[in-house]
């Protein structure tokens, strides 16, 4: 019955089950890899043609919500993370509870958080800042809190001029042009958001299934054993769970406006594939367990925007439903 209600659950399932049977490998990984890029900088585009400059500088001035999400993805997170170290190596191998405690640092997803945000009405300048604040920001920390969760003193080097120049060239800077080209385009973009809905779903379905197909192609179906796949699984489903009730009740006891919240939820429980592999490469460098180390955020990136996908979808009808009775009303405001 889910599937029947919501259309887009069935579109993303069958997304997974032809990255599992048909996963992207080589040269057709290194196009849809291409695809994927191109794909999140024209959403950066399209969002920041579509939005007024108004709407970008009250983004930039909701400080409470920027530190309530910054604070829940390297504070709260991380010490959620913390308490599986207790558990048994026989339950939680010692490969696989790095990965956990690795994932516990890692910053906010980006182009997920911003695509959900969009299709749950939700504050996308905000999102904006927000996400791209964190992954800068998480750049620099990520490796050190991680050695502090993992108890070493020794990380890795990162190239840290290169990740921002990735950042700002495949994410802020088509932001800025679109920015640029608001005057001009923006009040066609803004009669066309339905066409732009459909686009940010369309961009979440390439990214499950990139990123999915990473996930097959590195052996994930072959590196564990059933039991333990189920338990970093549950694990994760768990982790998520919290992370979107803390953010929810959170927002809602710091007194922010819905759109903050629906903010808050898709930014503060996201974590981000995109960043961590490539950290994950240079922190665990030659090191035989990287697959395993790397498969809870493999995991959780797939929760995240499933789960995230269909609570979008009911925060959107939820508004749909709430704009009824003020339809006509306050149509100039």
């Amino acid at each position: 019955m889910l599937f029947l209600r919501d259309p887009f659950l069935a579109l993303m399932t069958g997304v997974l089950v032809l990255a599992s049977v048909l996963p992207a490998e080589g040269r057709v990984a290194e196009l849809f890899t291409l695809l994927s890029s191109l794909a999140v900088a024209l959403l950066f585009f399209l969002h920041g043609a579509v939005l007024s400059r108004a709407a970008l500088l009250d983004g930039l001035t909701q400080w409470r919500l920027h530190l309530f999400i910054l604070a829940t993805t390297f504070l709260v997170f991380p010490l959620l993370v913390l308490p599986l170290s207790l558990l048994p190596s026989a339950l939680l191998p010692r490969d696989l509870l790095t990965g956990f405690l690795y994932m516990g640092a890692l910053p906010s997803a980006i182009s997920s958080s911003i695509a959900l945000t969009a299709v749950a009405r939700g504050n996308v300048p905000a999102a904006i800042c927000s996400t791209a604040g964190s992954n800068v920001f998480g750049l620099m920390l990520t490796p050190f809190l991680a050695a502090l969760l993992l108890s070493t003193t020794a990380v890795g080097g990162i190239d840290l001029v290169d990740s921002l120049k990735d950042i700002f060239i495949g994410l802020l800077l088509p932001f800025l042009i679109g920015q640029l080209l608001h005057p001009w385009i923006g009040g066609a973009l803004n009669r066309r958001k339905a066409l732009l809905s459909r686009y940010d779903k369309l961009v979440i379905l390439i990214i499950i299934y990139t990123a999915f197909s990473q996930s097959v192609t590195q052996g994930l179906w072959s590196k564990l054993p059933l039991h333990s796949l189920g338990l970093a699984l549950l694990l994760c489903l768990l982790l998520l769970a919290v992370a979107i009730a803390f953010t929810l009740y959170g927002s809602r006891l710091l007194g922010l406006e819905r759109a903050e919240e629906v903010t808050a939820v898709f930014c503060g429980s996201k974590k981000s594939l995109a960043t961590g592999l490539p950290l994950a490469q240079v922190m665990f460098a030659g090191s035989p367990a990287l697959g395993m180390i790397v498969l809870p955020v493999m995991i959780y990136n797939q929760l995240q925007i499933m789960l995230g996908a269909v609570l979008a979808q009911r925060y959107a009808a939820q508004s749909e439903t709430e704009s009824l009775p003020a339809e006509g009303v306050g149509e100039s405001q």
